[in-house]
């Protein structure tokens, strides 16, 4: 596991706790947006079986994460939006390289980057939601702090899969230079009730 250079401040969790249902319906676009992803990959990557079999396994986890998160919604009588672009996500990708190696590589750490940062913002999430007051808090406490272990597994995971095909030492270098980037990113962006 790596670590994240720029820790999200405390006033991006108030932004989200003020307007939680504008969080929800991102956070259900994120997920059914992490499952497309991982489609991708497994039809992209077909002959490679170790991403095809990982990929498949993480586009059904974060398409459950994506049917829990709607139900969250219901309850509260949110509906799905369309699809807003990620100015974090999309500046991420530019930085992936061309030329089938490099490309296939950069896909794998920006994902674990990708996971890496919403494990780190789910967890800040799980923490600052109450505890007790209610069955309907608890159970969304409880429902972050599992989605938190679960984009902790993930990230993990596409660090594996790019050691399963690349040196380590590749790896870690372009990591770095990923995640040094990343964190100049986020320090940038402003502070809105969505992931990122």
């Amino acid at each position: 596991m790596f670590k994240l250079r720029y820790q999200t401040p405390p006033a991006w969790v108030l932004t989200v706790l003020d307007d939680f249902n504008a969080f929800l319906i991102d956070h259900a676009g994120a997920e059914k947006k992490a499952s497309g992803m991982a489609m991708s990959m497994a039809l992209h990557y077909a002959d490679k079986p170790d991403i095809v079999s990982a990929m498949i396994d993480l586009s059904i986890e974060e398409l459950e994460h994506f049917r829990e998160v709607v139900k969250l919604m219901a309850a509260r009588q949110l509906q799905l939006q369309k699809d807003e672009k990620d100015p974090y996500v999309n500046k991420l990708r530019k930085q992936v390289r061309n030329g089938r190696d490099d490309y296939f590589l950069d896909r794998l750490l920006l994902g674990a980057v990708i996971e890496a940062r919403g494990a780190e913002r789910f967890g800040l999430v799980a923490s600052a939601l109450p505890l007790g007051a209610s069955g309907e808090e608890d159970a969304l406490k409880h429902f972050y702090e599992a989605i938190t272990r679960s984009e902790d597994r993930h990230q993990n995971l596409f660090i594996e899969l790019a050691e399963n095909h690349f040196p380590a030492h590749l790896v870690s270098a372009r990591l770095d230079e990923l995640v040094d980037f990343e964190a100049a990113l986020v320090e940038t962006l402003p502070f809105r009730a969505a992931l990122h």
